[in-house]
């Protein structure tokens, strides 16, 4: 524990008595002869444990006691008074003074005093700990609640979105099966289509449950930036056909390449334009649904752009985007996609902004830094900005 005291009196030869008294009990005795010079030393030293008396010229030692208790509420103050200022004793302990002893000053007594307020002080620092290790636990306690309740909203939507996709696989094995029975080609490459768009997104909801599952450090690599835009497109372009949905991609002739964890930065991308697709096969209206994918630099700063003139969000859909397990596909998503692109994108170093008007369609901005640190921690994902 600490041992160190400030003793305050006017009177030298009374301060040097205590002093000596004060060292043989093992302590670390600092001096003052006025209320001001005391202070100025507390604010220094910040010793446990002050002893002064309470008559001294200037600033007496109730004010130094009110004084020592604003600048430190923890730190004690035993307070010297004379036998005929018993009033400004019992002021004292109303000022929470811890207590107080009589001149002349017996050493005993004035031990027991200081083993008292000695003892007071680690109890309370054992409460303190206590109530520290209790907060702890609560929180730890309140966390794994969460993190059960979020396991068990994850497996739900996950059976859900599971069994959509297991029963589309089977249907279209029965087509491949078929086609092959007929020889019909016809068959065989519609059965194949749907296995392999089956099996695409068995594997993403598998890499989703995966990057919410167990933390990763991000696997950089230098990417040549057009190259890492071909590929994201090539994956969906044949889904985007399918649903007849214009598809542009956009970009300059030459950006260079950047150091990014290609396959994060890729399932971020991949999630943002299901996003995009599903935006656009909602809306029913009679314009040609169409999604434009663009890559451009700004100073340090890969910028992607994907737009698209589907349904649109309101701004209450917009707060709860990227929050885990929200969805607008009822039960045909985990609601981890949009969540985990931003959590990716935030590990990078980077952001998403979002600008939607309902009925107009959306607008993602994905920025990420050219170059990255050889390790960037994974934090915690925070809602994005919104486009202004």
């Amino acid at each position: 524990m600490e041992n160190k005291i400030l003793l305050v009196d006017d009177e030298k030869d009374v301060r040097d008595v205590l002093n000596l008294s004060l060292a043989d009990m093992g302590y670390d005795v600092f001096e003052a002869e006025n209320g001001d010079e005391a202070l100025h030393i507390f604010k220094q030293v910040n010793p446990s444990m002050v002893l002064t008396d309470i008559k001294m010229p200037g600033m007496d030692g109730i004010e130094l006691l009110r004084k020592i208790k604003h600048e430190n509420p923890e730190a004690e103050v035993i307070m010297i008074t004379g036998h005929g200022d018993m009033d400004l004793a019992i002021m004292s302990l109303k000022y929470a003074a811890a207590d107080f002893i009589t001149k002349p000053i017996n050493v005993d007594v004035l031990e027991v005093a200081l083993r008292n307020v000695s003892e007071k002080i680690i109890m309370k620092q054992k409460l303190r700990e206590y109530t520290e290790n209790l907060e702890r636990l609560v929180r730890e306690k309140t966390e794994m609640q969460s993190h059960l309740s979020s396991l068990g909203l994850m497996i739900g939507s996950i059976s859900h979105g599971l069994k959509g996709l297991l029963t589309g696989l089977d249907g279209g094995i029965y087509l491949l099966n078929s086609g092959f029975k007929k020889d019909n080609q016809d068959q065989i490459k519609e059965g194949w289509d749907i296995v392999r768009r089956r099996a695409s997104e068995i594997r993403k909801m598998v890499m989703d449950i995966l990057f919410y599952a167990k933390e990763r450090d991000l696997k950089l690599e230098r990417i040549d930036i057009l190259n890492f835009v071909e590929e994201v497109a090539k994956e969906l372009e044949p889904k985007m056909k399918s649903q007849k949905i214009e598809f542009i991609k956009d970009s300059t002739s030459d950006l260079g390449d950047f150091n990014v964890d290609a396959v994060y930065v890729h399932s971020a991308l991949i999630n943002i334009m299901e996003n995009a697709i599903e935006a656009c096969t909602k809306n029913k209206t009679k314009k040609l649904p169409k999604i434009v994918f663009g890559v451009r630099e700004h100073k340090d700063k890969i910028i992607f752009e994907i737009s698209d003139n589907g349904i649109g969000m309101d701004s209450e859909t917009q707060e709860k985007l990227f929050t885990p397990f929200f969805s607008t596909k009822e039960r045909k998503g985990t609601g981890l996609g949009l969540f985990i692109s931003n959590a990716i994108i935030e590990q990078h170093g980077g952001e998403i902004r979002v600008k939607s008007t309902p009925g107009q369609g959306s607008l993602f901005r994905i920025e990420i830094p050219r170059l990255q640190p050889d390790s960037t921690p994974r934090p915690k994902a925070n809602s994005p900005l919104k486009l202004k």
